[in-house]
């Protein structure tokens, strides 16, 4: 992998991961596209580099995780615990199986597709939120978020928005929700990431060590930029638009590996 190449990739991570259309398929595709070995650097980059994503979270959002330990409230904590446990078990139990999926092009486009067709509804399927502030959400609320968020393991169902889609059916705005889930991805982007590392450290190069650090960079800034877009736009418009291009991608994936441009 090229310096170059890891800064695209890390652009793409930065631009998809808080968005709900898949991150690693967008990476996947990307590095397909350019013609990036799919070896075990490869996989293990596209996971660490979730890290700059991770430190954008807690920097634009560093009062909601410094001001329950200044007023000794653990909830917030309880509940971020609570939701992550099931990605973290089936995590665990199904790291091989999951690495696998991530060498299918065809599972990212169908999944891009399907996804797609139920974020140009997810909108008219819970109205009504009655949920409203992180405060209100309870430990029966967090686990059944987790719950979904581990669909997204199926690489091109986007952690985003399986867990906001599950903040939604447990009764949480559109806002509050997709701030959620934002939450969630600390912990359980930084226990994927540190469990791949710890398994993976010993095959790192000097010269992996400098892409590592370039792409975090890179991810950390786009990530930045990203999520403060989407909030924004999902308060006005929603998620159809979402949909829509999830649809496109997913379609133009499909004619890609229909021709034989793109492996399967």
């Amino acid at each position: 992998m090229t310096v170059a190449e890891a800064v695209i990739i890390a652009i793409v991570e930065g631009l998809t991961e808080f968005l709900p259309v898949s991150s690693t398929g967008h990476m996947i595709i990307a590095g397909k596209l350019m013609g990036v070995p799919d070896n075990d650097f490869t996989k293990l980059f596209t996971v660490g580099i979730q890290l700059g994503a991770i430190l954008a979270v807690v920097v634009l959002y560093w009062k909601k995780f410094i001001t329950p330990i200044k007023n000794r409230n653990w909830h917030f904590y309880g509940k971020l615990l609570v939701a992550v446990m099931p990605a973290l078990l089936l995590g665990f139990l199904l790291s091989d199986q999951i690495d696998q999926l991530l060498e299918s092009t065809l599972t990212v486009a169908i999944t891009l597709v399907a996804g797609g067709i139920v974020l140009l509804f997810i909108d008219s399927f819970y109205k009504n939120p009655t949920v409203k502030n992180d405060d209100d959400i309870k430990y029966s609320n967090a686990f059944i978020i987790g719950l979904w968020q581990c669909v997204a393991m199926i690489p091109g169902v986007s952690r985003s928005a399986a867990s906001i889609i599950g903040g939604m059916q447990q009764k949480l705005t559109r806002k509050l929700a997709a701030e959620f889930s934002f939450f969630l991805a600390v912990p359980t982007m930084a226990a994927a990431t540190g469990y791949k590392l710890l398994k993976g450290y010993n095959t790192i190069s000097p010269d992996d060590i400098k892409l590592f650090a370039i792409g975090n960079v890179v991810a950390f800034i786009v990530a930045l930029l990203a999520i403060k877009f989407f909030i924004g736009f999902l308060q006005k418009h929603g998620f159809r638009l979402f949909g829509y291009y999830r649809i496109i991608a997913g379609i133009i994936l499909l004619v890609l590996i229909a021709t034989g441009y793109l492996s399967k």
